[in-house]
């Protein structure tokens, strides 16, 4: 791991929804609204982002737990923006605070996201 990964350690990334990342399950009348799975993996992405920046080579992480709410509702072609604050470094364990914000500034989503640092040949050779 590379120096300044360190608690307090911020990153943003901000997407526009589209029609793949939306509901669809309420019906033909009702907008298509950014689901919480599709929020879930922006969380993971702002993560894998930000410590892309400080792994040393052959080295990544994967996540092993979520605790997200997902608290409004953001129409599908909106912007949304996860900001992702490390807040722990327990050995090879990363714990995140994260939330997410739509483009009119409300928060849609908040909580936790854990996250394990691998060495990339050996966790892909422990599952070949």
């Amino acid at each position: 791991m590379k120096p300044g990964f360190d608690p307090g350690t911020v990153s943003e990334w901000t997407i526009t929804t589209t029609p793949e990342m939306g509901i669809t399950h309420l019906g033909p009348d009702v907008p298509s609204m950014y689901s919480t799975p599709s929020m879930v993996s922006l969380i993971e992405g702002a993560c894998v982002q930000l410590i892309t920046r400080f792994v040393d080579e052959g080295e990544q992480s994967v996540g092993f737990h979520v605790d997200v709410k997902h608290l409004a509702p953001t129409q599908i072609g909106k912007k949304v923006t996860a900001k992702v604050t490390l807040r722990e470094i327990n050995g090879r364990r990363l714990l995140f605070d994260v939330e997410v914000h739509s483009e009119d500034g409300i928060k849609i989503g908040e909580g936790l996201h854990e996250r394990a640092l691998i060495d990339i040949k050996r966790f892909a050779g422990a599952h070949q």
